[in-house]
């Protein structure tokens, strides 16, 4: 998801769906045959440069696909397993693994397409390693962004986790005597005009051009390389009895190496995506450890 659309949908404030009217006719590539003439992809943001680029090259190849917008996070997965579009691109791992355990789904990533990261900020310090020991550093009180924005702090050396952290850490979860600094949950919004009051900030995407800051101010950030940071990598997903389906996976490898498609991509995050060919194995492996994290967290 780009800094224009949440990473889950709990932190969402969105508006009602639009697009859904245009998903009423059956899918193309039904059945996974990839035989039909039409491959419908759900998005957030169809208006993003990406899409059109994509559009483009996918004509280039003889396949042609039709981009169905939504506005509301919610839906696009219940679209594509019943059927009205073949694939889906729109969420990261930890979003999916939810999607799946709330509904007994088994929709599947099949490519990988950018990471975004996550940043720190701060208008006090340059610089992590200037943030003195003891100062307090403010993150999202939303129980994804929270857990993230923790996993940042430790790859930064500015706090430690018990157990290494995960996707479920809460400020339960600091070795506060083994943290340089102590932490301090704000609602979302209210992260960026927390920083004339705290040390630094993790701040959401989408806040960070509204507060008056560039992406290119953040002192710290997830690192893609990050094992930690692979559930957050963005993918195509598709239903179970379609990860093999060759017209899709071909639609993948074109969105990832087109020279034109990437570029748009990394336009329209502010550039802030990270573009990544993540192999499908991994991905399923995440999706898999999350979604038994996901169960077990939700008892």
């Amino acid at each position: 998801m780009s800094h224009r659309t949440k990473l889950i949908a709990a932190l969402a404030a969105v508006p009602l769906l639009a697009g859904l009217a245009a998903c009423a006719s059956p899918a193309a590539g039904e059945g996974g045959d990839g035989t039909d003439d039409v491959v419908r992809i759900g998005v957030v943001g169809k208006a993003d440069p990406q899409w059109s680029a994509f559009e483009d090259a996918a004509a280039e190849a003889g396949i042609t696909i039709e981009i169905v917008d939504f506005a509301d996070y919610s839906q696009p997965n219940p679209a594509t397993s019943e059927g009205e579009l073949d694939l889906n691109q729109f969420q990261h791992i930890v979003y999916l693994a939810d999607y799946n355990v709330s509904s007994g789904d088994d929709l599947t990533p099949i490519g990988s397409t950018a990471i975004y990261p996550l940043g720190l900020y701060s208008t006090k310090y340059e610089s992590v390693k200037d943030i003195p020991e003891g100062e307090t550093v403010a993150v999202p009180n939303d129980a994804s962004n929270q857990a993230r924005a923790l996993l940042v702090l430790q790859s930064a050396g500015l706090i430690e986790l018990k157990s290494g952290g995960s996707i479920f850490s809460d400020l339960a979860d600091i070795d506060e005597a083994k943290s340089k600094v102590k932490v301090t949950a704000l609602e979302a919004a209210l992260t960026p005009t927390s920083l004339p009051d705290v040390a630094a900030a993790v701040i959401n995407n989408d806040f960070v051009e509204d507060a008056g800051l560039s992406f290119a101010d953040a002192i710290a950030q997830d690192d893609p390389s990050d094992p930690n940071a692979l559930p957050y990598v963005n993918i195509f997903a598709a239903r179970a009895e379609d990860k093999d389906d060759e017209t899709y996976l071909e639609l993948v490898e074109i969105f990832q190496t087109d020279a034109a498609v990437q570029a748009a991509l990394v336009e329209a995050s502010g550039d802030t995506a990270v573009p990544v060919q993540t192999p499908v194995a991994d991905l399923v492996d995440s999706l898999t450890t999350v979604e038994a994290d996901t169960k077990a967290a939700k008892g």
